[in-house]
């Protein structure tokens, strides 16, 4: 899987941007604020709809703006693809792939595997739950659109209920219709916790050789999942909790609130870690999920490191870049200094300055 060409039209601080990729490495560096992420945001919006940033469609197009444009020309086995996505600030963005408008967003995912590393991405143990969430839902959604479906008719059913809860506070004749609401909530959250535990199974099965190969042997990593609710017991949990629900107008019990661990031995390292070991643990995790992915898809996904190089020592610096071998992926850093001083093999070298994209002569 390659990404081949970026086209940008009023996105972000892009007037117009046309960067044509090598399937290689590719190195887009200068200094802050010019513009490099928003280029890896844009590729990760036409894989997934999504900003990794958590961004709304209105706040990517650019100032003064009604809409924008962003177009991506990828090599899937052999066969040319274009996905293209039309933000508008008041409306729902549209999607076409190789010119053919789609009707449920859903059905972009899988057509571009990403890969995604930031420096927020290191916090993620420190981080809240929340956190955690996304960066399981980021990854099931792409690899499974049954994942997706769950999860959007989850949220979805979440929202009336919390909103019926809401309402029942000022009419309590309500209480009758908040049955059924709890009936798809069970059906959908069961799907939800089932497809979590077999995710983080997989992880577990890569994560601990990487681990191990990282912290030279001296640590074992483990992952463990910490449900909200266990499925066989979600129906009677969510009775018990309507009184609270009621109280609080919000849902208390569902995957909405799951959770998962990070251990080493016994240690639980969002609590009792070190910095060190959070942010090797965090890595690591990145790591396996290349390999998972590829595992999963059959095929290399896009690796996206948005100036991860500068938060890394040295050793875990040269890891990651001997980890990526044959994948295609797109590097955002300030300076060069990292790639001549691990004399690493790069393919495309472009400057960024004030939404300008310069390719630059190899060093």
């Amino acid at each position: 899987m390659i990404v081949k060409s970026l086209e940008l039209k009023d996105y972000r601080n892009y007037n117009n941007l046309n960067v044509q990729f090598h399937s290689g490495t590719n190195i887009l560096y200068g200094e802050n604020a010019q513009g490099k992420t928003n280029i890896l945001e844009a590729i990760y919006l036409c894989g997934t709809t999504k900003s990794h940033r958590g961004s709304k469609d209105k706040e990517v197009i650019m100032f003064e703006k009604e809409e924008s444009h962003i177009r991506v020309q990828l090599d899937k086995n052999n066969i040319e693809h274009r996905i293209d996505l039309h933000l508008k600030k008041n409306k729902a963005k549209g999607v076409a792939i190789d010119g053919h408008p789609i009707k449920k967003q859903g059905e972009l995912f899988g057509m571009l595997n990403l890969v995604f590393f930031s420096p927020e991405d290191l916090y993620i143990i420190k981080n809240g739950p929340s956190e955690r969430r996304r960066f399981l839902d980021l990854e099931l959604c792409q690899l499974d659109k049954i994942y997706l479906n769950n999860l959007s008719n989850y949220n979805k059913v979440l929202q009336q209920r919390n909103n019926l809860l809401k309402q029942i506070g000022f009419n309590r004749n309500l209480l009758e219709t908040l049955y059924i609401w709890d009936a798809k909530l069970i059906e959908y959250g069961k799907k939800i916790i089932v497809s979590r535990f077999d995710f983080i199974d997989k992880l577990n099965s890569i994560v601990g050789d990487i681990h191990k190969k990282l912290t030279g042997g001296k640590e074992e990593l483990k992952l463990q999942y910490e449900p909200n609710v266990e499925v066989h017991i979600f129906e009677d949990k969510l009775k018990k909790s309507l009184e609270r629900d009621l109280a609080l107008k919000m849902t208390n019990v569902g995957p909405h609130r799951d959770d998962f661990n990070f251990l080493v031995g016994t240690i639980d390292i969002r609590k009792y870690g070190s910095q060190g070991q959070q942010r090797t643990a965090a890595l690591s995790c990145k790591l396996a999920e290349i390999d998972l992915v590829k595992s999963i898809i059959k095929d290399n996904p896009i690796l996206l490191l948005d100036d991860v190089l500068s938060e890394l020592d040295r050793q875990r610096q040269t890891y990651l870049l001997n980890s990526i071998g044959e994948i295609q992926t797109i590097i955002t850093c300030t300076g060069l200094e990292e790639f001549i001083n691990h004399r690493f093999q790069y393919n495309k070298i472009f400057h960024v300055e004030e939404g300008n994209v310069t390719e630059k002569n190899q060093l």
